[in-house]
């Protein structure tokens, strides 16, 4: 666990095929509330794990929510179509996460993950989260107004409080470890908590 207000608040995880196969009735008693599965990174990638964790997630009790990992240089609407072709969401899952951690050029960055962001708000009728550290989104500049509508997962280990990037000011999850010990998952797992209550988080994902 980390320190000071990771403890806090409702505990989940983020996971994808490195996990490898997952007990997931473990993963709820062990604490854990929700989990973020990654489902699709680029224009056609789709994480082998998927299906499997999305079912499991769901049948062990846990609020589920998928990302899509961002590719900078490839087309953000294919992305986008990428990652609805791969999830189907119901209501009850939380809001679809685009992961924005990948260096390159600023400004193409931005345009990207903007329209990424508006074609999935669009098509799921959720407002998406975006997924960032606050180093990595210092370097796109002192320009990256716009965002604030889609609630911010910010990364950032070994701090009491997380940095809020640019843009925003609060957080609503924070993945405050990379190498967490969670039982019915073997290895190393993300960490995250969700900055509210379990009513307040059944909410954000219309349950």
């Amino acid at each position: 666990m980390g320190a000071g207000s990771s403890t806090a608040g409702v505990q989940g995880i983020d996971v994808s095929h490195y996990q490898g196969v997952i007990d997931w009735a473990l993963v709820a008693e062990a604490g854990m509330a929700f989990a973020f599965i990654k489902a699709t990174e680029g224009t056609s990638e789709v994480d082998p794990q998927l299906q499997d964790n999305w079912s499991g997630a769901k049948a062990a009790g846990l609020l589920r929510g998928a990302y899509h990992f961002f590719q900078p240089g490839e087309d953000p609407q294919q992305q986008a179509e990428n990652f609805l072709s791969a999830v189907q969401t119901v209501p009850g899952d939380l809001p679809p996460v685009l992961d924005v951690e990948i260096p390159g050029d600023a400004s193409e960055i931005l345009a990207g993950v903007k329209a990424w962001l508006t074609a999935v708000a669009h098509a799921t009728a959720k407002t998406p989260i975006l997924y960032t550290s606050p180093s990595f989104w210092a370097q796109l500049g002192t320009s990256v107004s716009g965002f604030s509508q889609f609630p911010l997962w910010v990364a950032e280990y070994g701090v009491t409080t997380p940095k809020i990037p640019e843009g925003w000011t609060a957080w609503t999850f924070w993945q405050f470890s990379e190498s967490g010990s969670v039982s019915g998952i073997e290895g190393a797992v993300d960490l995250d908590v969700f900055q509210g209550t379990l009513p307040q988080l059944r909410q954000m994902a219309g349950a």
